[in-house]
């Protein structure tokens, strides 16, 4: 063999390519050396060749720098880069210059989660070694040391993944994913302070990457780590608790003062850890939701009592995140259902309001997702949150998230009342005053109009000047929404309502210009609405010459069905002046309500109130003429006498029985239909059978001749009671009978407010005297047991 001296080792470099190191802003130098050992005569032994790369390091590189002259340092100092590749590598450092920090899919992912923020640093994370990317192999190789080394690897890796640059050699690493980057998974029980920083190093992950995340089942080891975190909290609590009474019960021991305050401080180390810990496993488990398949598995292995047993921590950071977790669930049923039996409003009570504003905010939002379901709106109410949400509306941060919440309170009428106690009707106010644009928030004035349909709510926005200002306003920008609200108040009976007597004039002048047509509706409403005894109708209608518009109105087709509508109601206001329906009459609006009536008869509301201008105008001899002599009104009432909607019978029968009043003919008519109605089975039943010459009775029974004494039943008198006995026998009984029997016994004495006939709550004559009443006429039957004019 030679000897060592007799060798020597020659080497020749040969120059490479040159790329972009992918951690840090350096140029990689990609060159070949080939190696040639040599005899002692110079003859060739062994050759060989090995590639190999130098990283050089462009400390000096800032935003000012001159790219041109650092380039020709490089070439110069660096031997293995060929001065025929400067321009390359000008254009190199021209590139690592002006590259971006991070990439685009970061900054969409940032962008997406809104204000939440990365974890902040914690213990294990932080060391004093820099890690490069060319040792992965040796950090994935102290995973699988002891605990410190464990620490130390998973730290220089996160180290290496917080450099999105460095994330798809990382990920294309099978051993960081499926040995190291998770924590281990038989061990992680144990490993507790290295975990974290495996976890965190997978949230780094863009979106891109979920698919091998899922593939590897970190999100399901993610879910474990969090079930057992929370268990082992549930734990420390339990074993500080203890030992907390113990000191409560004997506070002159010492001893155990000082293990409680050990005890104490141990807890709240651990939490702080543990916090980050589920920080991260949060956050991780929130990316890969962007699935939403993922996320139902996810659902499955109860992510929702996890995140609402952590709302019961402190850290502000960790409640934002499981906050907007919470919120991005709350939006499928089944999920927004978990969070009602785990009673999330009485959590979520306690931080409305708090001092930080991203997570205030974040709550507020969760609260409107859950707000769309009634009976939470309900817990909301009883829990107390509605004074804590009216508080908030003066804060502009998050005046329209509480608006829209509030909102959806006030959609139930049992809740409108409670703004009252409040200072929530003041400050709208103002902000309805104080806008300067032409149309008014869409969240404040939906809220506004909810408000104005409860009484006590309208008379505290009609404090002061505030109805005139609204009117103002109103006809300032034609603002059909805040005309609705307007209209809203003038419904409530009292103050509020004779404050309008003076915009009459103003509300009338709308109807009849160029105006857009939901003004409109909204103005013939709020007139509508104003039964005020006081009111000169007639003088209104001639002075704007509305009687031809509201006639133009109601021809079938000519307009939307929303003003017409209006109109017909307007027309049942108008009509209790006498003059006004004396008016109406003669310009022919009857029939044009007839004819109406004919076209919309499938439309429960507008037979309603057509009904109720017949029902007004009947009260008048002018009106009543008209309707009885020449239209056939009476006729579509008894028509209308049974139909299936019971404001449409009740409006009807009232009608009916001043019409019977009034006119002898009609009444009969109206009786017997009443009569046959009531008896509408039985009549059916006798008209339809047909008795078999087999079959000579009835029943088919021999043994009831002798009762029936081969008589006809309804030859029968003495079966039917009168309020003494029975009715002696003179012949049958029919409605005429029962009307004369009534007005000769005086029973039917003005018990209807413009009627001298006595009538029911259904609009039917009242029966005998003690006999209880029912909606289709007399049971002679019943027996004696209600006192007279009671149901």
């Amino acid at each position: 063999m030679q000897s060592e001296d007799a060798r020597y080792l020659k080497r020749k470099v040969k120059g490479g390519n040159i790329d972009v190191h992918p951690a840090e802003k350096a140029l990689v130098v990609h060159y070949e050396v080939e190696a040639t050992i040599l005899g002692e005569m110079g003859n060739a032994m062994l050759g060989e060749r090995k590639e190999c790369q130098k990283i050089i390091r462009l400390k000096s590189l800032n935003a000012n720098t001159d790219i041109a002259s650092l380039a020709r340092k490089v070439v110069e100092e660096c031997k293995l880069i060929h001065p025929c590749k400067l321009a390359e590598v000008e254009q190199l450092i021209y590139y690592l210059q002006n590259r971006r920090d991070s990439p685009p899919g970061r900054e969409k992912q940032e962008k997406k989660i809104g204000k939440l923020k990365d974890p902040p640093p914690f213990e294990g994370m932080e060391i004093d070694e820099i890690a490069n990317i060319n040792d992965i192999e040796d950090y994935i190789e102290l995973l699988y040391e002891d605990i410190a080394d464990k620490v130390r690897g998973s730290a220089l890796i996160l180290q290496l993944a917080r450099n999105p640059d460095n994330l798809e050699e990382l990920l294309q690493n099978e051993t960081v994913l499926g040995g190291g980057g998770g924590g281990r998974r038989e061990e992680w029980r144990h490993a507790n302070s290295c975990i974290t920083p495996n976890l965190y190093f997978l949230f780094c992950s863009f979106s891109q990457f979920h698919g091998l995340i899922t593939h590897y089942k970190i999100g399901a080891l993610c879910m474990n780590i969090i079930d057992h975190e929370l268990k082992r909290h549930d734990l420390w609590q339990e074993e500080l608790n203890k030992k907390k009474k113990v000191v409560e019960d004997d506070a002159d021991n010492q001893v155990m003062k000082k293990d409680y305050v050990k005890t104490y401080k141990k807890y709240q180390g651990l939490v702080i850890k543990q916090e980050q810990l589920l920080r991260v496993a949060f956050y991780l488990l929130l990316n890969l939701a962007e699935d939403t398949r993922t996320e139902l598995k996810m659902r499955n292995k109860n992510i929702v009592h996890m995140l609402v047993k952590s709302l019961d921590r402190e850290n502000f950071e960790l409640l934002i995140l499981v906050m907007s977790f919470l919120k991005k669930l709350s939006v499928f049923v089944e999920n927004k259902n978990d969070m009602v039996e785990l009673n999330i409003i009485e959590k979520l009570t306690n931080l409305v309001p708090c001092d930080h504003e991203d997570l205030l905010n974040i709550t507020l939002r969760l609260l409107l997702n859950l707000s769309f379901d009634t009976g939470l709106r309900n817990k909301m109410v009883q829990v107390g949150l509605l004074p804590k949400l009216t508080a908030l509306i003066g804060a502009e941060n998050h005046r329209q998230i509480v608006m829209c919440i509030l909102y959806h309170v006030t959609m139930d009428d049992r809740f409108k009342s409670m703004f009252a106690y409040t200072d929530c009707i003041p400050q709208l106010m103002k902000m309805l005053f104080e806008c300067a644009e032409e149309h008014i928030d869409m969240e404040l004035i939906s809220f506004c109009i909810n408000l104005a349909s409860n009484k006590r709510n309208a008379q505290l926005i009609c404090d002061g000047n505030g109805l005139k200002l609204l009117m103002k306003r109103a006809f300032k920008f034609k603002d059909s929404l805040l005309m609705k609200m307007i209209r809203n108040i003038s419904q409530h009976e009292g103050q509020s309502k004779d404050l309008f007597i003076d915009y009459v004039g103003d509300l009338a002048a709308q109807i009849n210009i160029n105006e857009g047509e939901e003004f409109v509706i909204e103005c013939l409403g709020t007139l509508a609405n104003l039964t005020v005894p006081n009111l000169d109708w007639e003088l209104v209608l001639k002075e704007y010459n509305l009687v031809p518009f509201l006639k133009d109105k109601l021809k079938p087709g000519s307009t939307e069905d929303d003003l017409v509508l209006e109109v017909v109601i307007m027309i049942g206001t108008v009509s209790m002046d006498d003059s006004c329906a004396a008016m109406l009459a003669k310009s022919g609006i009857i029939p044009a309500l007839i004819e109406l009536l004919n076209a919309k008869q499938e439309d429960d509301e507008f037979v309603c109130q057509i009904v109720y201008v017949f029902y007004q105008m009947v009260f008048h001899q002018a009106t009543r003429d008209v309707i009885i002599k020449e239209t056939q009104a009476p006729a579509y009432l008894i028509d209308l006498m049974h139909d299936k909607n019971a404001e449409i019978r009740k409006v009807c029968d009232n009608t009916l029985d001043i019409i019977a009043e009034y006119d002898e003919e009609w009444a009969k008519k109206i009786q017997s239909e009443k009569f046959r109605w009531h008896n509408s089975q039985w009549l059916e039943m006798v008209e339809n059978r047909q008795m078999d010459e087999t079959e000579p009775y009835v029943y088919g029974d021999d043994g009831l001749e002798t009762f029936i004494h081969e008589g006809d039943i309804l030859e029968r008198p003495d079966l039917f009671y009168n309020a003494e006995g029975l009715l002696p026998p003179d012949g049958s009984i029919s409605p005429d009978f029962l009307t004369d029997y009534q007005f000769q016994n005086g029973d039917l004495v003005g018990q209807h407010p413009y009627s001298s006939m006595a009538v029911d709550g259904f609009g039917q004559p009242v029966s005998f005297p003690g006999r209880p009443v029912t909606a289709y006429g007399y049971r002679p039957d019943d027996p004696f047991l209600y006192p007279f004019g009671t149901r």
